[in-house]
Order: structure tokens, then sequence, then C-alpha cells
């Protein structure tokens, strides 16, 4: 690219999602402006939303000048109308007129015309960065690796193993986990009962399934950013965090089980209890386990994620739930397609039926 250098830049796409090729576009142009401004332009139809989108490059480009916005004008090239009306709407969202538009693509040559500007392409036919938002969509873990750990841990799917005491959802969690090429999050719960005030025979208090669930969850997120592949493994989560609070408190905590409700993984498994129960020193008993194994399929059978029990030993475990993982995760990680990757047509019928 060229070496000027220029006063404000301009960046426009989906980002949808975010990758290492948008990344490169981003950081060469931060090298070579004063000040850069990246306008997130997505529609209403794509399935990320918007406002996860900017959180991307603002935690990836701190230093760029972000600004996102909803847009379902439809998006044609050959089109004097859209370009007129796309070219007022960029315009329109900047600060301050700009010097130099960068992109890979070829659109970007009109648009800098027409934005009285410089064009810098860069990486042309992305040569040095062979990924595009298309191919992320279409095949997810096959381009994980070009995604930044803020974009993985937006997209895995978390796989959810939970069941009574001793009914083997640690070792199903990890024999899970090691299946599927990733990695597991154990239960802090059960660290806590161990080091807390009082150890096991203090009666517990309601706040401490607070704590649980705000631990839970930071550990879930770091493991997140970590993960080699597009799923994650968690022996428990918030749901069962309140069937615990239940079962040890006397009473429901709605106030956990709302923060459930915004925390649903994309499959729940629970481990029976026909296997011997192992007293390992901090467990309740062989006899409420029976009881919280039909508490636990009660709840899960009132909820809407997907869920399945399984029986038997840890190899036939694994072999019944993968079935459910493998659809799980074909849900969880599919994309709609973006706008302008529907024919003109369909973009003005959804546009005429968003009353735009």
């Amino acid at each position: 690219m060229s070496e000027r250098r220029f006063r404000h830049g301009l960046i426009v796409g989906k980002f949808y999602p975010l990758h290492a090729g948008h990344s490169h576009l981003i950081r060469t142009a931060l090298r070579a402006c004063d000040r850069v401004t990246v306008e997130l332009i997505g529609s209403s139809v794509e399935s990320v939303a918007v406002a996860t989108r900017e959180q991307w490059i603002r935690e990836e480009h701190p230093t760029a000048h972000v600004v996102a916005f909803v847009d379902d004008t439809p998006v044609d090239f050959a089109s004097e109308t859209a370009w007129e009306a796309h070219t007022a709407v960029i315009a329109g969202a900047l600060d301050a007129p700009v010097d130099a538009v960068f992109t890979s693509d070829a659109y970007g040559e009109e648009l800098a015309k027409r934005m009285h500007a410089a064009w810098v392409q860069v990486d042309p036919g992305r040569v040095r960065n062979p990924v595009s938002g298309t191919a992320v969509r279409a095949d997810l873990a096959a381009h994980w690796h070009e995604l930044a750990p803020a974009v993985r841990a937006s997209l895995a799917a978390r796989i959810v193993v939970l069941g009574a005491e001793s009914t083997g959802s640690t070792t199903l969690a990890a024999a899970l986990a090691d299946e599927l090429g990733t990695h597991w999050v154990p239960e802090y719960g059960r660290e806590l009962s161990v080091t807390r005030a009082g150890g096991l025979a203090t009666p517990w208090r309601s706040d401490e399934f607070d704590l649980i669930v705000d631990r839970q969850i930071a550990m879930e997120d770091a493991a997140l950013r970590r993960v080699p592949a597009p799923v994650l493994v968690c022996d428990t989560d918030v749901l069962a965090t309140a069937l615990w609070h239940e079962r040890y408190v006397g009473a429901p905590a709605p106030r956990i089980l709302s923060r459930a409700a915004g925390h649903r993984p994309a499959l729940y498994v629970l481990t029976g209890d026909e296997i011997p129960f192992v007293q390992d020193g901090t467990r309740d008993g062989e006899h409420i386990r029976a009881h919280m194994q039909a508490r636990f399929r009660a709840v899960l059978q009132g909820q809407p994620v997907p869920w399945l029990e399984v029986r038997g030993d840890v190899a036939t475990r694994v072999r019944e739930v993968l079935p459910a993982v493998h659809d799980a995760l074909a849900r969880a990680l599919s994309f709609t397609a973006p706008l302008e990757g529907r024919p003109v047509e369909e973009q003005l019928a959804l546009q005429r039926r968003a009353g735009r």
C-alpha cells in the first residue's frame, strides 16, 4: 500500500464475524492515518447483534473510532440508487470528512470516489489473509484460528453436564471435552464447599450461591476465550446452582433462576443415577440422590434448552451424547445470511415487511 499519511481513514463492514482479515485491514489503516473511523453497518436479518460485533471491534482495536448501526437499505452494487442511499448513510455517520477509504474488496474504489477520498486497497485478493466472513460463516470450526478471543467467547457453544451427587458428571465432562478436542470448566461450588468458613459443617447462606454463580460464569468466560474449538463443556451451570440453593437453603432463588434464563447453553446432559454411589467426604449421601435426580429431570423438562439423560459407563455415555451434541452445535453455530447475500427482490421484501 501507499506510504502516504492520511488525516482520517474510513473502514466500512459488517464484521459478521470479525476475523483476522478485518483486523489486518484496521491495523493497516491505523498505521497510515491520524485517526480511523470504523463503521459497523449491520442489518436486522443477521443473527449476531450489532452491539456484540461493536464490542468485538472496540476490544480488539481500542484506538479506532467505532460507529455501529443497523441499515436495512438493500445492497446492490449495480444500482445507482442503492449506491446513493448507502453513501448518504455512510457519510451521515461520520463526525468529520475522510481523505482515505480502506478496503480489501474492489467496491472500495467506487466508495472512495463518492466520498472524495483516496482508495487504499489492502491485501487485494486476500493473499496475505485468505479468509472472509462468508468462509467463516460457512465453516466456523475450520476458521476458528482466525478469530480473536472476544469473538470466540461470543460464538462458542456451551454444553453443560449436570446431575445429582455421584452420578459421574465431572468424569463425563472431562471425557466429552477430550472427545470434542476442547476444554472443560470444573464446578466452582465443589471448591467453595471445602474452602468456605466452617467447611461442610456450617449451614449454607443464600448469598454464597450468588458468589458461586459469579465465579462459575467468570470461569466459563475465561475458558471461552481460550477454547481451541467452538465448543466448551461445563461441569454444572447457573441452573444447577439454583437447584442446589433450593436443596441447601430450603427455598427457591428467583434471582438465580432469572440469571439461568439469561445464560442458557446449547445443550444439557443429565448424568444417570444408576451407577454406585461413592462418598468422597463432601456429599450429602445416597439417601438424597434419587430425590435430587428427579428434581433435575423435572426442571430440565420445564425449560427450553434441549436435554437428554445418559446412562452406562463413560464410553457408553459419550457415544450416547455425541449425536445430540453435534445437533446442538449445528444449531448454535449457524449464521443467518447477511443482507447482501440475498437476492435484491428478497431484500426489498424484507425492507417492506419492516415498514421501511
